[in-house]
């Protein structure tokens, strides 16, 4: 057995084209991926180049094919469970199909998404699935697009780009929860968003730049208006960025002599946070408050109560952005695709009656 260790490195496409009793060329066309060559040659060329233990050279390949083999990924905040989720989906796709993910965070900073951009682009990714930070900062993004590279944007959309959007039905899971609450007697429903505005004060869905939060509080406003409700705007805060921000806001909030008897998290990170602070209020939950939160995280269904949550279907949304670009860079053409993932309520204990309910006949009627 050979132990040299410098035995795969020194294999060429010409040592597997004579293994495999083909031409140099035809080997090449299936070790890059390119061209087209029967199944027969392609099996006799990949157990040569698996013998001989063959490693590509990646810069003559790209070389030659035009192609680095790679696809740039950026997202906001890779620590949040549903970007993690959404990049799995996105990594076993590219796996699958040969190619490999370079990921950036951009921590929803436009700034950093767009020297991120520029990295991606010098590094020759072949193509591109971004969360953009502000849909209506997408200048950088056009740029990219322009350069040849095909575009996928993941959970969330831009009117000023004409590119493959995958995005989950936000809206309508937040109307579902938001009638749900109001038919049990809410009426003092608090949204809690990472989202911010200069002033760190909600106004109107039009302050949120991240177009899927923005989805789920125009749901959760239009429900509360159909209901009577008004004035629902000041039940919605901004700002929670951080778990410290979280426990600053939250804690205010649920110290307030008009205390929210519901809240909706819009992300897991955020429902973890007013979990524990109403732990250390000394609230029960449902009892004294009830908690929805975005995203099945794991410790939704772990919790004393579970929390009743929203099941976004985010591996799909990683999964479908995949395939769309790399169908794009396999030569798919056509008008660009807005697939619209529907998401699921998942009822679990956190959920009651409020104590002071007045009645869900006083609050509530079905559009």
């Amino acid at each position: 057995m050979d132990q040299n260790p410098t035995r795969s490195a020194s294999v060429t496409v010409a040592d597997v084209a004579r293994k495999a009793g083909v031409s140099k060329a035809t080997a090449a066309r299936v070790l890059g991926g390119y061209g087209t060559v029967s199944d027969r040659v392609r099996d006799a060329v990949t157990a040569a180049a698996r013998a001989l233990d063959y490693q590509p050279n990646e810069l003559a390949r790209s070389m030659t094919t035009g192609r680095s083999g790679t696809i740039g990924v950026v997202v906001g905040d890779i620590e949040n469970p549903f970007f993690s989720l959404a990049v799995r989906g996105i990594t076993d796709v590219a796996r699958q199909t040969g190619f490999t993910v370079v990921l950036i965070n951009s921590g929803e900073d436009v700034g950093t998404e767009k020297a991120a951009i520029r990295t991606l682009l010098a590094k020759r990714v072949d193509g591109l699935i971004v969360s953009p930070a502000k849909e209506s900062d997408v200048g950088h993004l056009k740029e990219a697009t322009r350069s040849g590279r095909p575009l996928v944007l993941l959970d969330r959309g831009s009117e000023a780009l004409n590119v493959d959007t995958v995005l989950a039905d936000d809206r309508h899971a937040a109307e579902g929860i938001t009638r749900r609450l109001l038919a049990l007697g809410h009426r003092r429903i608090a949204y809690l968003t990472a989202c911010d505005t200069p002033d760190h004060c909600f106004r109107a869905p039009d302050d949120i730049n991240t177009g899927s939060v923005r989805r789920r509080i125009e749901g959760f406003l239009g429900v509360c208006r159909e209901a009577g409700l008004q004035g629902m705007e000041d039940w919605v805060h901004v700002g929670a960025v951080t778990p410290e921000h979280t426990h600053r806001i939250v804690t205010a909030m649920l110290k307030s002599p008009q205390r929210p008897t519901a809240i909706i998290a819009s992300d897991s990170v955020i429902g973890l946070e007013v979990f524990k602070v109403g732990r250390e209020l000394g609230l029960t939950i449902p009892d004294d408050l009830s908690l929805v939160s975005f995203h099945d995280a794991d410790w939704t269904s772990v919790t004393t109560p579970p929390v009743t949550v929203v099941r976004q279907p985010v591996y799909r949304l990683g999964e479908t952005a995949a395939k769309l670009l790399v169908g794009r860079l396999n030569g798919t053409d056509g008008e660009a695709n807005r697939v619209v993932l529907r998401t699921e309520v998942v009822e679990r204990a956190s959920v009651a009656a409020p104590a002071d309910s007045v009645g869900a006949s006083e609050l509530h009627r079905e559009p």
